[in-house]
């Protein structure tokens, strides 16, 4: 397998995508399932009434490619969902729990769907089959044994419907909990504190029109030509259309440097198009003090030029400015430029762009959330736009940039461990129970529990758990501390192989996979970044007559677990209609689901924040004091920060290359600014530790292969979940508690070199 091939680092492209992406991408999907099923999926993929693609929630133009409405990224992700091979029963006979550990994520994923419902009995070798009705007696009756409902924690994933996580948050509550962690927790749930705090709603507050209407885009520590590409094609639009576009991103990323679009005579012959007017590489988390250093540069510009401020938005419809303003005039700008490691000159660019447009968009990702002050670092931002009066008008706004594609309407559908009142306030009038009302626990807080064996049954609906939380170690002690865990999933990860003393599989249907109900193909519906919600439909046949679907697994587990009159789940699954019958009843914005699904693209949900109608306690949009980051390295210090490759998404792995930056056969690497390496005595390929002690706790990763990259000083970046053993379980957002997987502080030892 790729696996056992050397490491090989080599010179970076120049741009990101044209052909080579249509070719790898095809290359990859064919290797996985014949031509014919390729084809088929791929024609309906984000086409209007097709199949929304199982990877990133970037929202799908009006007007649709007749090529194909698709990146490399999304083809990949079809290749995993639909791929032919099979982990069947005989296979669970063949490998045991210990040897599947010992096997990377790239394999286990490559080993197909699941076929059948598996059960690890306790002090047993291997997993063996069992059936539907006897593992959701075993789950019913492992929940009814519990003390207190509070002793079970529900995961959920991003990729869940609407219906199924609908379905999911009304089963919890009817159980007796709002212990709903969600993958939100470690990704945006910064973006939705800061949001709501700030406009009164946690999602963005643009659409993809308002990109094209933007005269300034900034991107703030995210990298679209991996995590999503089609973005790249609407900066291109933008672009062709006059925007200017700011990247403020650690690493040098290729995808934001230059874009060869394959549909495109200019992407395939042609030059490209140079996606950054402006790309500053500012050290690992110091986005507050570059904002801030901006927004005094923009005051003196105001001094000679009013109208670069929107003094009657900030008059009418703001509040807090009076505050904000008198923290900015406190701070020193000299050190606030040190700390951004940026030139003084490359801010001032920055703001003459700032001060000679009006309609401004802030793009973000994972790099300004999983931060210890990430809160405050989107507080900022949106500090920044409310000085231009950047929100609620078309062309300008917040923008923060989802991963996975539902996973911001599992949050509409109340997938939430803090939920509002109105949500339980609907719950309770429309199905006769009072539901709890204190908050759950999140992620974090979750693991915690399961450590401290205060939660005894862990259920995930998706995902990768085990990969996708910080401080693996800890995090696999707390999974083995459970009396049942039991994950619904379309793959084996590596989640399966750290387990509760009893362990379940159940394998569930994909997106691609066609659901018939009384000789009648169902449905389901998901809601994209930009807030619009839209079916999508799967086409292919499941991969086995036991594979069954997210809302019908719910079901069952209820009907299992509850013994209640309240709700007939049977005829909830009967016709997924009836399911969305009742989430119009009980979700605000969602009158006439049914109906308004009908059109081929979908409804927007109400959005405040979009029409200028903040909807905040005082209905203003308010201005926040926040603090520059605590990220201050000892010497031998440095700061890492995680994030993706080229091949992968979230904790599924697509293969071992990452192109775009130079990096094939492997993922055991760390990037590091060329003058440390010197500084360190090291070279290219060097095997390295990184290794950490907070809470007098040594967390080590051993043999990362050096790879000299344009990062500044001081600053590393690493693969997850390669290095989420190095970050601890406490280093997590203040308000938000996403883990603070982008600014860990960890030290160097040298290993051995690479032969």
């Amino acid at each position: 397998m790729d696996e056992e091939k050397k490491l090989l680092i080599t010179r970076r492209p120049e741009y990101a995508a044209g052909m080579k992406a249509v070719v790898i991408s095809m290359k990859n999907i064919f290797a996985r399932m014949p031509k014919s099923k390729s084809f088929k999926v791929l024609n309906k993929l984000n086409k209007k009434e097709g199949l929304d693609c199982p990877g990133c929630a970037w929202p799908d133009p009006e007007h649709r490619s007749k090529l194909g409405e698709y990146c490399e990224n999304g083809v990949k992700a079809i290749a995993e969902e639909a791929m032919d091979a099979r982990a069947t029963p005989d296979f669970f006979a063949k490998y045991s729990v210990e040897e599947l550990k010992t096997k990377s994520d790239y394999w286990l994923g490559q080993q197909g769907r699941l076929t059948h419902p598996m059960i690890l009995y306790p002090n047993t070798t291997h997993y063996e089959e069992i059936t539907w009705a006897m593992a959701n007696k075993l789950i019913g009756a492992n929940l009814k044994a519990l003390d207190s409902p509070n002793n079970a924690a529900f995961y959920t994933s991003g990729r869940t419907s609407n219906e199924a996580a609908f379905l999911y948050q009304l089963f919890v509550r009817m159980y007796g909990t709002n212990n709903l962690p969600d993958c939100s927790n470690m990704c945006h749930e910064s973006t939705g504190v800061a949001l709501s705090k700030t406009v009164g709603i946690g999602k963005g507050s643009v659409t993809l029109d308002d990109l094209y209407k933007s005269d300034l885009i900034l991107i703030f520590g995210q990298n679209p030509a991996t995590n999503h590409p089609r973005m790249l094609s609407s900066l291109e639009k933008a672009k062709a259309n006059g925007a200017k576009v700011v990247s403020i991103n650690p690493m040098k990323e290729i995808g934001l440097v230059k874009f060869k679009n394959p549909q495109t005579i200019k992407g395939i012959i042609g030059g490209g198009t140079s996606i950054s007017d402006l790309y500053l590489q500012v050290h690992i988390n110091e986005d507050v003090a570059l904002l801030k250093a901006v927004m005094i540069k923009l005051y003196e510009r105001a001094k000679t030029n009013p109208l670069i401020l929107d003094e009657d938005f900030i008059a009418n419809k703001t509040a807090g400015y009076e505050e904000f303003k008198a923290d900015l005039d406190k701070q020193d700008l000299t050190t606030l430029v040190k700390r951004t490691g940026l030139l003084e000159s490359e801010i001032d660019t920055f703001a003459d762009l700032l001060a000679e447009h009006k309609n401004v968009i802030t793009c973000w990702g994972m790099g300004l959330t999983q931060h210890v002050n990430g809160v405050d670092n989107i507080q900022e931002v949106v500090n920044l736009l409310l000085m231009k009066g950047s929100i609620g008008k078309p062309g300008a706004g917040t923008c923060p940039v989802r991963g996975h594609s539902n996973v911001q309407g599992d949050r509409t559908m109340g997938i939430a461990e803090r939920p509002s009142k109105e949500l339980l306030n609907k719950i309770s009038e429309n199905f006769g129970f009072t539901p709890p009302q204190e908050d759950g626990y999140s992620v974090v807080h979750a693991i915690k529990a399961m450590h401290e064996e205060k939660v005894k049954v862990f259920l995930g609906m998706g995902g990768n758990f085990l990969s996708a939380a910080p401080d693996t170690n800890y995090t696999a002690e707390a999974l083995s501390k459970c009396n049942l865990t039991a994950h619904i999933s379309t793959k084996l990860n590596r989640s399966h192989l750290t387990h509760g003393k009893t362990a379940l599989i159940l394998p569930s249907m994909g997106r691609t996979d066609r659901y018939m109900k009384n000789g009648k193909s169902q449905f389901v519906s998901v809601e994209n970044s930009m807030g619009v919600v839209h079916t999508t439909q799967g086409l292919l046949q499941p991969p086995s007559e036991f594979v069954e679907s997210e809302p019908v697994i719910v079901a069952n587990i209820a009907k299992a677990t509850l013994d209640q009159d309240k709700v007939d789940w049977d005829f909830l699954i009967e016709d997924y209609a009836n399911i969305r019958d009742l989430i119009e009843k009980t979700i605000a914005g969602f009158e006439n689901y049914n109906e308004r699904l009908k059109k081929p693209l979908g409804f927007e949900l109400p959005n405040g924040a979009r029409t200028g109608n903040f909807t905040t306690p005082n209905k203003k949009a308010n201005f926040t004091v926040n603090k520059v980051s605590e990220n201050n390295c000892e010497e031998g210090e440095y700061l890492m920060m995680t994030t993706r490759s080229h091949d992968q998404f979230n904790t599924t792995i697509y293969g071992l290359d990452d192109r775009y930056r130079g990096v094939f056969n492997g993922r055991m690497v760390v990037f590091m600014n060329e003058d440390d390496v010197k500084s360190m005595g090291l070279q290219k390929e060097d095997l390295i530790t990184l290794y950490n002690n907070y809470d007098n706790i040594e967390r080590v990763v051993e043999d990362f292969a050096v790879v000299p990259y344009d990062i500044p000083k001081g600053c590393l970046a690493t693969y997850f979940p390669e290095a989420n053993p190095l970050v601890p379980l406490g280093l997590q957002a203040h308000s938000s508690h996403t883990p603070s997987s982008k600014s860990v502080k960890v030290k160097i030892r040298k290993s051995k070199a690479i032969s």
